[in-house]
């Protein structure tokens, strides 16, 4: 698994004092705009090596996921 990819799943296992706080780690820590980011994550959702590298973290961004598409 690539390192970005890890480090795509390293700053969703934190948790973020606050509004923007998360946005502003992603442009600082990782070089690249939010949009990109979910985008990237997203995909990351549905790597088999994601799921391998950090479950606990992909399986609960994956229920999120598939709540927020029930309610739609």
């Amino acid at each position: 698994m690539p390192e970005a990819d890890r480090a795509v799943l390293a700053l969703e296992r934190q948790s973020w004092p606050g509004p923007g706080a998360k946005e502003r780690a992603v442009r600082e820590r990782l070089g690249i705009t939010p949009t990109r980011y979910y985008q990237l994550l997203n995909a990351l959702l549905d790597d088999p090596r994601a799921l391998a590298h950090d479950p606990v973290t992909v399986n609960r961004l994956r229920r999120l996921r598939d709540e927020r598409r029930a309610r739609r």
